[in-house]
């Protein structure tokens, strides 16, 4: 590695897998492209790299001299995507995601600037609290109104597009993982269900647009009151955007209990009321995305981790599982 900086590896409970990290000449790649998108800008290296290794991603902390902390990332093919969509996203949405200092898409590569404290982390300080959770899907719900227009664009970015109409056949995928016989009894039956919960959500005409897919406070910077900023858009699809509510939802219940739920779905639907649908139609939609939103999450697991090999086959198994948990969980 042609940095003459430290460098401390955390591999989480992930001790034994194999990343890109590994390789001897991906990981001077990019050290070296990453110090000279710096160089680029009259900075430099400084101090420990600290390396989260992990097998759907590479990310590192790489101190500045003079300057913030920035970040370098490294995507797999199926969400390589990320960077020009991150990129993307700053330019239709200043302030709402980090505007990265660098991106190969070719690679999977983006270099982004420090953007403060985590949701998360405020949520733990007592410095913020469900009202700021009513905030953040405030602002998200109206970024994703703003870009349904864009949809097609989104897509021509590399992020992959499953319509409604499609989440049957990712629903079908799931038959043929290796589950319990009394689980697989429980997929088939909810089958004919899930059509009819389809046909319904796509009759309410709510467009498509971009769901984040796994939006919740690791995911937001909160670095003042009323600010928010959202990362890691490498699962994201162009779907059904009420799908987006589930994540969010379920992580505000673990700390406020569920009568939260509603308060949320109520402050996520503000910005996509007086379109020509009643608030009535709107919760319907969330009813039936709420259930459907699994999928999309389902899909993306499929694309990073390919179920070919037993440890594809046991993430994949797993989302079929989560499926049965939420279709079986009442919506907001």
């Amino acid at each position: 590695m042609s940095s003459e900086n430290p460098v401390i590896v955390d591999r989480g409970r992930f001790q034994d897998a194999v990343t890109p990290w590994d390789d001897d000449g991906w990981r001077t790649a990019a050290v070296d492209w990453a110090t000279a998108a710096l160089a680029a800008r009259g900075l430099r290296p400084a101090g420990e790299w600290r390396v989260r290794s992990r097998p759907w991603s590479v990310l590192a902390r790489l101190p500045v001299e003079g300057h913030e902390a920035v970040w370098f990332k490294a995507n797999p093919p199926a969400s390589a995507f990320e960077g020009p969509l991150t990129a993307a996203l700053a330019r239709w949405a200043p302030g709402q995601v980090l505007e990265p200092i660098a991106v190969d898409a070719g690679r999977g590569w983006s270099l982004l600037p420090d953007g403060g404290p985590l949701l998360r982390d405020a949520l733990d300080r007592g410095a913020a609290g469900l009202e700021a959770w009513e905030s953040l899907l405030r602002r998200y719900a109206a970024l994703q109104h703003a870009l349904t227009p864009r949809a097609p664009e989104i897509e021509r970015l590399g992020v992959p597009r499953t319509p409604v109409g499609e989440l049957p056949g990712v629903f079908d995928r799931f038959d043929d993982t290796p589950l319990r016989p009394e689980e697989r009894q429980r997929l088939r039956r909810v089958r004919p269900r899930l059509l009819d919960w389809c046909d319904e959500l796509a009759a309410l005409g709510v467009p498509d647009s971009l769901d984040h897919a796994d939006l919740h406070d690791g995911q937001v910077l909160h670095p003042a009151p009323g600010t928010f900023t959202v990362l890691d858009w490498g699962d994201a699809v162009v779907s059904h955007p009420f799908c987006s509510l589930a994540v969010p939802a379920r992580r505000a219940r673990e700390r406020y209990g569920p009568g939260v739920r509603a308060r949320l779905r109520d402050a996520y639907l503000e910005p996509w009321t007086g379109d020509g649908r009643s608030l009535r139609e709107l919760r319907r939609a969330v009813d039936l995305a709420w259930r459907l939103s699994a999928l999309s999450r389902a899909g993306a697991y499929a694309r990073v981790f390919p179920a070919s090999g037993a440890a594809g086959a046991a993430v994949t198994a797993e989302g079929a599982r989560c499926l049965l948990e939420l279709f079986d969980e009442p919506p907001p």
